[in-house]
């Protein structure tokens, strides 16, 4: 009942500490006031009505009145309190994923693409307010969302990557120029690309680096991650008969140089993920880099709720008259 109550003039409340004053000098003046007669014996007198012992009542309904006025002085209200959230900078994203055959080495548990994918959706769940595209590559890319803000849509699209979707190879240029295609037409205040590779650009029709100039045409920062250990990895090698994979150590080879040349052309950053934990690293260090800028609004809503004490303290005040000037008048 009194949840969300406030009162908008509390400082009335200390009037509440006259009540037991004037209830105190009340029955103290009563006492003087009232005459008395002792007498040896009252027998065979008729016994008297109970009415002057209840003339108290009168006082304490006035007393109470009189605090149900000082609580409605003081405003009670309760509080409505909305909020409303404004991004004022907002971000769009766009992740390119290599998904060629590399990315199922099991370096990173169980293997590349899945570790990769279970960091990226933690990723997609940290930005509510960003909007969020993915683009998958090997030999050719295409684009497997377009930038969205709907959450649930990206996550189900991530889960759907899988390697043997497009031909084998890694076209590091394609998958980079499919991005920017994606986000050269957003009017977001910063746009980026957030490029991952296991590999050696080997494959496609457009350079790296002219993809990189593309971007900063368009302002578009991209950061670019390099996936794998330092040395050699248990990779896929061949089928096997049943149609599984058949695996076998080969060298990490990834084109570092690369990687910084983009991130660097287009004034983002590259790192380098060797394990799970280094590359969930990197997606929080990159969540903490591209910070989306939200203004909160508070809307207050009162609610005044005087009016029951007041007429609570009238029909008190009326009872109290109605009263003195009829059960209690012959005792005045």
């Amino acid at each position: 009942m009194f949840e969300n109550i406030s009162f908008a003039n509390p400082q009335f409340f200390w009037l509440l500490l006259l009540l037991p004053v004037a209830m105190l000098w009340y029955f103290f003046k009563r006492k003087e006031q009232t005459a008395s007669l002792k007498m040896s014996s009252i027998k065979g007198f008729p016994k008297g009505s109970i009415l002057p012992k209840l003339k108290p009542a009168l006082f304490v309904m006035r007393l109470l009145a009189l605090a149900a006025i000082i609580v409605a002085m003081a405003r009670p209200q309760t509080e409505d309190i909305s909020t409303r959230t404004k991004t004022t900078k907002g971000i769009d994203i766009v992740m390119a994923i290599d998904v060629s055959s590399s990315m199922l080495a099991k370096d990173l548990k169980p293997y590349r693409l899945a570790a990769l994918k279970k960091v990226a959706a933690d990723f997609i769940n940290e930005r509510p307010n960003d909007r969020i595209g993915l683009v998958a590559y090997a030999g050719e890319s295409y684009t497997k969302t377009p930038i969205t803000s709907d959450k649930s849509i990206v996550l189900r699209a991530l889960d759907e990557i899988t390697y043997g979707q497009l031909n084998d190879g890694t076209a590091i240029g394609m998958g980079l120029a499919t991005s920017v295609n994606r986000l050269k037409e957003s009017k977001a205040l910063s746009k980026i690309i957030i490029l991952l590779t296991d590999g050696v650009n080997n494959m496609g029709f457009i350079e790296p680096q002219t993809a990189a100039d593309l971007a900063v045409e368009f302002g578009i920062k991209t950061y670019t991650i390099g996936i794998g250990t330092n040395g050699n990895a248990m990779s896929p090698i061949a089928y096997n008969a049943d149609g599984s994979y058949r695996y076998g150590m080969r060298e990490v080879e990834i084109d570092e140089s690369l990687l910084k040349s983009i991130a660097e052309t287009t004034g983002g950053q590259y790192f380098r993920a060797t394990d799970n934990k280094k590359l969930e690293a990197i997606y929080e260090e990159i969540n903490k880099l591209e910070k989306t800028e939200v203004e909160e609004f508070k809307y207050y809503k009162y609610e005044e709720k005087f009016r029951p004490w007041v007429y609570l303290a009238g029909v008190l005040l009326l009872l109290e008259w109605l009263a003195r000037n009829t059960l209690f008048r012959s005792f005045i």
